[in-house]
């Protein structure tokens, strides 16, 4: 059912693989069983995109409640269990100092609850927060932020991912004009144009697709490619870091749903600004 709605939401396969990060074929396969087992179509499909059938609308008008009430009863479910539970979603970055003083902090406070990540690529900056995936999300923005709360916890300056022979790679700092004749690496068709707007500085580019970090840095490594990323992470020895001096910086972030009232989002937001010193 959440597979249908996102379809339904985007109009879109491609987009609606994008939000609920996966791939477009699982998701194609996943309707067409729906629909095997409705005994009718509920999109229309064209090269455009879909179109929901009037089924479709029936279905969707059902779909929804019926989540709401899902996610409900689990939370009932837990309560009555004396169990409590959070999924985090972490967009690639795992690595990142600010997590492991998080999880300290967030087990002090919080002992008894248990933690589910969800470790997310790069095509999904939300990590699975519109699909329901997730509870919480620790990531970047920019992102569409529509019925979402986000947080910032920190800012990092960002520069140019480069080769470590690239005749840039030996200044100190550059521009975005200084990149302005390179490829640069591309999220793939239905992400958040916001997020790819932001890892492209702000101009349409052409290169190759890429989804996780590991891709990234292949496509500066075989191709030349240009990627950004925020400074002080580090990176394999063939490859470095420039700072961008006209780049806005990274902002992390915790995001979540606007209407979940799970307090425990809330606590892990504030725990949150604390272990990142804000």
């Amino acid at each position: 059912m959440r597979y249908f709605v996102a379809v339904a939401e985007e109009l879109h396969f491609g987009r609606a693989a994008a939000r609920l990060h996966m791939s477009q074929p699982p998701l194609s396969r996943a309707i067409k069983q729906l629909e095997t087992e409705i005994g009718a179509l509920l999109f229309t499909r064209s090269p455009a995109g879909v179109t929901l059938t009037p089924v479709g609308s029936v279905l969707l008008d059902e779909a929804r409640p019926l989540l709401d009430r899902a996610e409900r009863v689990r939370t009932r479910v837990r309560a009555a269990a004396g169990t409590a539970a959070l999924t985090l979603g972490i967009l690639g970055d795992g690595t990142d100092p600010g997590v492991t003083k998080l999880a300290a902090a967030f087990r002090r406070k919080h002992p008894g609850v248990d933690i589910h990540i969800r470790d997310t690529d790069l095509t999904d900056p939300t990590c699975g927060l519109r699909a329901g995936l997730v509870d919480i999300a620790l990531t970047r923005a920019p992102f569409d932020d529509t019925a979402l709360t986000v947080r910032q916890l920190r800012t990092d300056p960002v520069g140019a991912v480069l080769r470590a022979d690239d005749p840039l790679a030996r200044r100190d700092h550059l521009t975005l004009a200084d990149l302005a004749d390179r490829r640069w690496f591309q999220f793939p068709e239905g992400t958040d144009p916001a997020w790819q707007s932001y890892w492209n500085g702000g101009m349409p580019r052409e290169g190759p697709v890429v989804r996780v970090v590991h891709e990234c840095l292949h496509a500066v490594l075989w191709n030349g490619t240009v990627g950004l990323a925020p400074l002080g992470h580090g990176l394999p020895a063939n490859l470095t870091a420039v700072a961008l001096t006209d780049m806005a910086p990274s902002q992390v972030v915790a995001a979540w749903n606007t209407g979940d009232t799970n307090p425990l989002i809330r606590s892990f937001a504030e725990v949150a600004r604390a272990a990142y010193g804000r």
